[in-house]
C-alpha cells in the first residue's frame, strides 16, 4: 500500500513544470538539508504518492501529483563545492544527505491554494497547516490525500 507525502519547492527554482519537462517527466529531488525531511525521504518507497506544492510564491498551492520512482540514494550535490547545497562534512564514504527520484503524474487544472486547504474540512490536522512546520518533505495521511485530490477534480 503506498504512503503519501507532500514535497515543497519554489516554482522559480524547480516547479512542477520543470518536472514535466524533465526526461520522462522524472527527476531527482536534491538539495534537502533538513534531517527530518531527509529521514522522510529515506522512508519513501517506489509507488508512494506525492503532492507537489509550490512554496514561496503568491499564492502557495498544491499544483499536482507525482510518484516516487527511485528510493533514497546519496545526493550528489553534497560533494560539489560549487553547488549551493555543498556540505563539507559529507564524504563519499559517509554521505549525509539523500535524494529520491519522482515522476510527474498529473498537473491540477486549478491549483489548490494554502487558503483553500486551511478552509477545507478534514485537513485541520495536516502537517502543512500546523504552525511552525516548514519542512520541504512531510507525510500526508491517506484521508488528507483523498480530500485534496478530490478538490482537484
Amino acid at each position: 500500500m503506498p504512503r503519501y507525502w507532500l514535497m515543497k519547492s519554489e516554482p522559480t527554482t524547480f516547479g512542477f513544470d520543470h518536472l514535466l519537462r524533465s526526461h520522462h517527466s522524472t527527476n531527482h529531488w536534491d538539495g534537502v538539508r533538513n534531517y527530518q525531511a531527509r529521514n522522510y525521504m529515506r522512508e519513501m518507497r517506489v509507488g508512494d504518492k506525492v503532492l507537489f506544492y509550490h512554496s514561496n510564491c503568491d499564492p502557495p498551492a498544491v499544483v499536482g501529483t507525482a510518484e516516487v520512482v527511485r528510493e533514497a540514494y546519496p545526493d550528489h550535490t553534497q560533494w560539489d563545492s560549487k553547488d549551493g547545497h555543498y556540505d563539507p562534512k559529507a564524504t563519499r564514504e559517509k554521505p549525509i544527505w539523500d535524494m529520491v527520484d519522482i515522476k510527474a503524474v498529473k498537473r491540477f487544472k486549478e491549483s489548490i491554494t494554502l487558503d483553500q486547504l486551511r478552509k477545507t474540512k478534514g485537513l485541520t490536522k495536516m502537517v502543512l497547516l500546523r504552525r511552525g512546520r516548514r519542512l520541504s518533505v512531510q507525510p500526508v495521511t491517506p484521508e488528507e490525500w483523498k480530500v485534496i485530490t478530490k478538490l482537484a477534480k
